[in-house]
Parts: C-alpha cells; structure tokens; sequence
C-alpha cells in the first residue's frame, strides 16, 4: 500500500481505487493540519454509467455551504425553463387628471431577484408615462407573494450590514442595500449614495486624507446605526482613487418605501400621503407589468457571484409555484419533490436556497448526481454556463493551478466549509464531475486541498 501511495494512489491502467485518496491530495490535507475525515471527495466522469474515479466518504452527510445554490439554480431551470420571468405589476385605483393621480399607486412584487435601482427607475418613469407627476393618495408596497418571518440580519454571523446577510422579499429592491461611491477631487471627496433613500441624510464631503490607500474603509470612521443619519468621522485617502462601499440598511423593513419615495422625488414626483405596505385591492386591474431579466441570465449571477438573496428569491418562488405558498416550508416541499422525480431518492436536508446555514445537508455523492444528471439535460449550457470559471471569473477566479480556466466550478465557504463543485475539462475531450467539500474548524486554510483535487481532476484521461 505505501508504493500505491507513492505513485499517487495508482491502480492497474494508472486508475485510482475508489476508496483512495491520491496521494498529492493526501499530502495537501496534511500541510493543511487537516484529517483525512475532515474531506468528502468525488471524481468521476460525466456519463451516470461510469464508476467514480474516487469516492472518498461520499455518502456522509455534510454542510454544502453555497454548493446548495447548485441544487437551486438546477431546479430552478427545470421547473420554471430558463426564460422565466417576474414580473413587478403596477395599479391605479383612480382617474388621472391634469398629471395628478387621484387616488393611490400600488406596485406588487412577485419576487424578481434583480429589481436593482436602475430597474426601479425603469419602473417609475413608467408610471410618468402614464402621465402622473403626481399622487394625491398613498404609494402601496404590496410584498405579499411570499411569506418570510422577521429575520434578524446579524443572527447569522454578527454581520448585519454585509448585503448578503439580507433577507428575501416578495419586493426587494436592490438587494435592501445601499452604494456609497467616494470620489477625490482638488476640493475633498464627494459622496454619493445609490439608491437617493426618502429621509435619510448622509454626509456630501469629506475631507482628504494623507498617505496611502490602507484599510480606507476604517479610516471613514462610519456609523451606520442611526437609519435616518449616516455619518462618517473621518477621512479619504486621494491615494485610494474611486471607491465603492455596499452597506445593507440598517433598518431593512423601511428600505423599499424610502427607496421607492427617494427615486420618485428625484424623478420629480410628488406624493400626497405616504410610501407604506400594503395589498392591491382584490379585482383591481394592472396598468402595467414590468418584467424582470431572464432566469437564465439571473443564474449566472447567483452562481458566478454566490448571490445569497437572489438564490432564496429563486428558492422561495419554487415554494410559490411548486410548493403550494411562497416560504420556506412551500420552498423545501418543492425542492423535496423535484429531487424524488428526478433523482430518485429522498434524503435532501436543504433549508435554505442559497447554503447561508448550519444546517442544511447533501453528500458528496448526492452532489454529483445532481451534476452527472444537469450535464445529461438539454439545460446543460444554461448551467455549465452559470458555473464560475476556475481561475477566470467569479467567486473561483483566485483559483490556480492546472486547471485553471479548464473547470466550472461552484465555490462554497462557511465559517466551517469550504468547498468545490462542478466539471473539469480534461485532456482528450473527456469531462469529470468533482465535487470536494471540507467540513472542519480550519476550513478557512483549505483552499490548497481543493486546489489540489482540481489539478488532480484536471491530469485525469493523460
């Protein structure tokens, strides 16, 4: 066993044993300070007929961390076909009359994941296109499609200003988050903030800092826990050039009425009442509908980028279409069911869309089932394509090794996981399913170990 180990866990014909871990892998997980039972590994190739490359505690139930979005975005473009569409519907429950509407503005929600401010805007002038320049009545938020309890942004992890700890919302607008832009010029730095919030002030100037770039964001000194006044203590660095900083609001409820209420007074509208929640009174027909992207286009955001909320908006609207209401349980029922018609088998633990959990479950082998079957489906292009490319583009773009730019690849990492997923292009035209999840305390250091199993992966076929 110690010369099969040596020449990389070969067998007859140069061919891995399955319950093998080759040996530059083996070796990885050792600088790494981590067990062998810290890793699930899977490589095969992409035909459902042949054997795995290796399997190496395979059928453990493990944390997938953002892998999960792989079941997701699948299940997505299988049930719903990657043209779907949300659409985000517009009423009146009054006359228009010399430019005034008189009554209220509705707009309805079904859970685009995209309804960023320039789609916003979109949407808005539209309503001016109608002819309103202004609503005597109220504008109504109706966020009703989906059914999502009281989420506390920091209970994950203590983080409850970082944009991918947001909650999903039948009505989100741009990602409940806001882009501060800090531009130097002779005079300071001017600050801008994108989407223009209804009531919330935040400081136009800054000063001008010394030296070089560093943690500039430190340097900025921001409180953010007053949600009506964000203010910054400190200074800019010229050195730092253009930056952005993207800031979950600290008061997310409140988010779509001050965005809606601060993009329409910058279009110039003018509002009688109030921007507030609500429902679009039953049998009152839509002016207008405005469709979001293509699911197929939206994909590849969840994916290239690991887009946590855009992957629960995807999630929650299984539930609503598949899984008889627009929640979590509606959600895990349709997922549930999807993977028992077309996989087989129950046994997937998923309570979330996007892997930003605890406790949600799949195996290594599970995983590349869910592969083996995605490469098999006239979808195939639409997912690969989603895939980020090892050391090209998205969340996989600081992978190196030899295969880079050879493998699409879904990352995933928790405080605990760390993890691939995905197919490796190798020599010869063949194409292998790998799928290496790490579930340890020190997973944070084990990017090496994956690295490893990708270049590995990519060799297979010389």
């Amino acid at each position: 066993m110690a010369l099969l180990t040596a020449f990389g866990g070969l067998g007859v014909g140069g061919v891995t044993h399955a319950q093998d871990l080759p040996a530059p892998i083996e070796a990885a997980l050792q600088r790494a300070g981590l067990p062998r039972d810290a890793l699930a590994l899977w490589v095969s190739e992409v035909d459902p007929s042949s054997p795995p490359r290796v399997a190496h505690r395979t059928k453990v139930q493990i944390n997938p961390a953002s892998l999960t979005k792989l079941v997701t975005t699948y299940a997505g473009l299988d049930l719903l076909g990657p043209g779907f569409t949300w659409s985000t519907a517009a009423y009146a429950d009054g006359p228009v009359r010399d430019g005034v509407l008189q009554g209220n503005l509705f707009l309805r929600g079904t859970g685009d994941p995209k309804l960023v401010m320039e789609r916003l805007w979109l949407l808005l002038r539209r309503v001016q296109g109608m002819g309103v320049r202004s609503i005597q009545g109220d504008i109504v938020l109706d966020r009703s499609a989906f059914e999502v309890p009281e989420h506390d942004p920091g209970a994950f992890d203590g983080e409850p200003l970082r944009p991918y700890n947001v909650a999903p919302d039948a009505l989100l607008i741009n990602f409940k988050s806001t882009v501060f832009s800090f531009t130097p010029d002779r005079d300071g730095v001017a600050v801008h903030m994108d989407p223009p919030l209804s009531g919330v002030e935040w400081p136009r100037r800054l000063a001008l800092a010394p030296g070089d770039c560093g943690d500039w964001r430190a340097r900025l000194k921001a409180d953010f826990s007053d949600p009506v006044r964000v203010r910054f203590a400190g200074a800019y660095a010229a050195a730092c050039g253009e930056r952005a900083w993207p800031v979950a609001y600290a008061a997310p409820a409140q988010f779509a009425a001050r965005a809606v209420g601060g993009v329409w007074a910058e279009l110039g509208g003018k509002v009688g009442g109030t921007v507030r929640d609500g429902r679009v009174p039953a049998g009152l027909a839509p002016w207008f509908d405005q469709g979001s992207l293509g699911l197929a286009e939206l994909v590849r955001d969840i994916n290239k980028f690991s887009n946590n909320v855009m992957a629960e908006q995807l999630f929650l609207t299984l539930g609503q279409l598949h899984g008889g209401a627009g929640s979590a349980a509606g959600a895990q029922a349709a997922v549930r069911k999807w993977w028992r018609d077309r996989l087989g088998e129950d046994g997937v633990m998923l309570n979330s869309g996007s892997g930003l959990s605890r406790s949600s479950t799949l195996s290594a082998e599970q995983l590349a089932r869910l592969l083996r079957l995605a490469w098999a489906s006239p979808l195939m292009p639409e997912f690969v394509g989603s895939l980020p490319m090892a050391g090209v583009d998205g969340t996989a773009q600081r992978m190196r090794g030899t295969g880079t730019g050879n493998a699409h690849l879904k990352t995933g990492s928790l405080r605990d996981v760390a993890a691939i997923a995905g197919y490796v292009h190798g020599p010869g035209a063949r194409r292998w399913v790998l799928v290496a999840v790490i579930n340890h305390p020190q997973a944070s250091g084990a990017r090496a170990v994956l690295e490893a199993a990708l270049e590995w992966t990519s060799r297979q076929g010389r």
